[in-house]
Formats: structure tokens, sequence, C-alpha cells
């Protein structure tokens, strides 16, 4: 009653002064609620995993209240006050959102001031964006996030000196802070320290055991990037590739991986080329690995099959139309070489060069693109090894192959030679495919690639 007879609130508006004034006459026992700060990454709602205080618990700054969990990581939230917690807004696993009350602390005035905008019984005032702490009769400004920094790496705001409006301090005051300390995070000192350079007249005495050596660091500037985001609209093969994906993920994967010895195939082919370049026809190994494929289907035919939505009916197809991923500046297509089970690997090295310019021009029609059986993705053209391949609904199956590399290996006589050898890794739907088919079906078509003579028992 005193302040309101000395001072008239409509003759003031929002100031530092009125805000000084507010908080002096914050009385014991205030209780504040302790508001939820933005955590960063563009997170609104977090989900509380774990308490560490319970009602009636006496908390100080920087004790950890609890613990919270967003889409891209777990983190710990700590007191800003030093008080007694008197009401947990949330119970376990309840979400809480970014600027709502956490907690209820009752403070105690005399030690600390807690930010207007968290006092209970305050009326309305301006809510500012940043928030406000007294720390031994100084008050810093900051945002939640440079305040996190601060306390990450042990540095009292109230030795930091801002550089912003009011002395606002910003995340460059900390880090500049930092770069005048040693390479290690020390507690920080009352006052920052700037050592001159000596002269090379001057000599370096000798420093006490007793206290430490200050090294001096230069003062580090943030890096200033005009660069901008730039956001587009996902269009053509990249909106389908969402689509297909996300109803892909649905299937439960399993993956079976081996490795494959092409010394003999490399040799074949080679013999090969110049054949089929009298034809017109460039030939690689994925020819032979299609039909090596289909002469593998043709013994596990539920490899060549698809699954209806309601997981009720299988229905394995006739045509073994096996599909070739292919990277293009449109994106990822999946065109397909249809009725391989009828086709020489000549016809089928004609029918992916037609495919691949068609590709390549971006002129694909949809009879290419559709009515895939089988998959094989050969990632090894543009590099790695392993992968795991996505299966490409509603087949059953996909294969992934890898790059082709020359690596010691040991024959039957136990000498060291030269291999050709490719990574494959297989993926199938788990829910009508098992690990043992899978596996015998890889060996199966190994064994056609490693001996390519092997093959023409089988051709039709």
């Amino acid at each position: 009653s005193k302040y309101a007879c000395v001072f008239d609130k409509s003759a003031f508006n929002f100031s530092h002064q009125q805000r000084l004034f507010r908080t002096s006459a914050v009385s014991r026992g205030q209780i504040v609620q302790f508001k939820l700060s933005d955590i960063g990454e563009g997170i609104t709602e977090v989900t509380v995993k774990e308490w560490y205080i319970k009602e009636g618990d006496s908390v100080s700054q920087f004790d950890s209240i609890c613990e919270v969990q967003s889409d891209k990581a777990s983190v710990t939230i700590t007191s800003r006050y030093d008080g007694i917690i008197r009401k947990l807004h949330y119970n376990l696993d309840e979400i809480a959102y970014v600027g709502k009350p956490l907690v209820d602390i009752e403070i105690d005035a005399s030690k600390g001031v807690a930010p207007e905008e968290d006092v209970v019984e305050t009326p309305a005032m301006s809510h500012e964006e940043h928030t406000h702490q007294e720390i031994k009769g100084h008050k810093t400004l900051a945002t939640p996030a440079v305040r996190r920094l601060a306390m990450e790496n042990n540095i009292k705001l109230s030795e930091v000196i801002g550089t912003g409006k009011d002395n606002r301090i910003l995340k460059e005051d900390i880090l500049n802070f930092l770069a005048k300390q040693t390479g290690a995070i020390l507690p920080p000192s009352p006052k920052a320290e700037i050592i001159a350079p000596l002269s090379k007249s001057e000599t370096v005495p000798t420093a006490p055991k007793d206290k430490a050596r200050k090294i001096q660091m230069p003062v580090s500037r943030p890096i200033v990037f005009s660069g901008k985001d730039k956001t587009e609209p996902i269009t053509g093969f990249h909106k389908a590739m969402v689509k297909t994906m996300s109803a892909a993920l649905k299937i439960p994967h399993f993956g079976y991986c081996d490795e494959i010895d092409l010394t003999q195939l490399v040799q074949l082919r080679e013999e090969l080329k110049p054949l089929a370049q009298s034809r017109g026809i460039k030939l690689s190994f994925m020819p032979f690995f299609i039909k090596a494929a289909s002469l593998g289907l043709l013994q596990y035919p539920i490899l060549n099959a698809s699954l209806d939505e309601s997981c009720q009916n299988v229905t394995y197809k006739a045509s073994h139309n096996i599909g070739v991923a292919m990277d293009t500046e449109q994106g990822l297509i999946v065109p397909n070489v249809k009725n391989v089970q009828v086709s020489s690997i000549f016809e089928i090295a004609s029918e992916l060069n037609r495919l691949q310019a068609l590709g390549s021009a971006g002129q694909l029609g949809t009879n290419d693109l559709t009515g895939g059986t089988f998959t094989l993705s050969n990632i090894g053209t543009i590099g790695g090894t392993y992968a795991k391949p996505v299966i490409l609904p509603p087949e059953v199956a996909i294969g992934a192959l890898g790059k082709i590399q020359v690596l010691p290996r040991f024959n039957g006589k136990g000498e060291v030679f030269k291999a050709q050898i490719m990574n494959v890794s297989w993926s199938a739907d788990h829910r009508i495919i098992d690990g043992a088919t899978m596996a015998r079906f890889s060996n199966l078509w190994k064994s056609y690639l490693e001996n390519p003579a092997s093959m023409l028992l089988d051709l039709k």
C-alpha cells in the first residue's frame, strides 16, 4: 500500500525502471510457474519420460527437474530457481508443450527474483521474448537458448559482458567468453584476462606450481553466412517414391547377404562383348544377373508372388517381369524387363539398352514402369558393397548388388589367387517368406553366376 500511494501505474509505460520496481515488490514465498522453454530444432511438444523431483522437494538452480523426449532426442530440464516444488503439471508419458507451465515453484524473493512472466499472481504485463534473472544484484538479460549454452559450459552469466541491447547477453558473447579460456572448459574467472605477447627481449617467468598457467587464446568471431533455405514442392518421380516407400515400410523386412565369385563370369563377358557390339548391343553384367534370377524364380516361385492388402491370399505370377532400379536426373525409377523366363541373355541386354536410353531421356512409358514382379538394384555402379534394399509393393523380394572388387581368395589347393568378388544383399517379406527359402534361392542364383556354363542346362 505504501508503494501504491507514491506511484501511479498509469503514469508508467512498461519500462526497465518499472520492472525493477515490480520485482522488488515480490513477497517472500511467491509461487512462480517454471515454463518449458524452446529446446530448438522446431520442437513444440515433448513427452515427459521421468521426474527427478516430487511435490514438496527443495531445488536449487541447475538441479535436474525432469527428462523429456522429442522425436529427435532426450533432453534433461534443469531449474532456474531456488525454491520448493509445489505442483507438477504433467504425469509420466504425458505431452508437455513449449511455453506452457511445467512445474510451480515457491521461491524466496530475498534470494532470487523470478522472471515477471512466470509469477502466477502478477497482473497483465508485457510478455517479452527474453527472460531475466538476478544474480548477485546484477540483472542479466538472455534468451533460454543462451542460458542453456552457458549452463552446459559451466559459465555464470553475471561474468559475461553482454553486447546486445540493454547489455543483453548474446550467443556470440558466450562463444567469445569461451574463446578467452584455455582449450578445456574451466570455471569462469571474476574478470576476463588477455595476456599481452612477450617481446623478444623478455623472458617467460617461472609460474608457481600452485597457479594455473594462463594461455593467450584468439578471440573467435561468428561466421557470417548469407545463404537462404529453399523450399520446393515434391513432384514427379520423387512424389511417387514418397508414396511407394511409405507403403513399403509397412512390410516386415528381413535381410540376407552373401558374396559371389564372378571370376568366370567376368572372363565370359569379355569374350562375348565384341560379339554383342557387332550386333549393336552393349553387354553389361546385369543381363546375366537378371537371367540367373529368373532361373532361380522357377525353383522358388514364392519370391515372384504378391500378397493382397488383407494378407489373406498369395498370387503367384506367371511372368518374370524383373525390375532394374535406375538413377536418372528425374530421380529413382524402376522399369522392368518383361517375360524374362522366355528371353535369352542377348534379348535381355537389348531390352535393357532400350530402357536405359528412354530413362535417361525421361521418356519411359507407363507399361515400362508397371507390372514388375521382382527387382534388382545395381548400387555397385555408384559404389558400396552392402545395402539394405526396400521392397517395392506389391512385390515380396528385392536384391541389391554391390560393386565388383578384386580380392585375394583361396582355391581348392589352398593357393591364393585374384578373385572378382561381388556382394549381394536381399530383402524379403517375412510374412510369407522365411530365411531358409531366401538362402536357398540366393545359393542357386550364386551357383549360376559362379559357373555360367551351368545356366545352359536350364535355358529354354
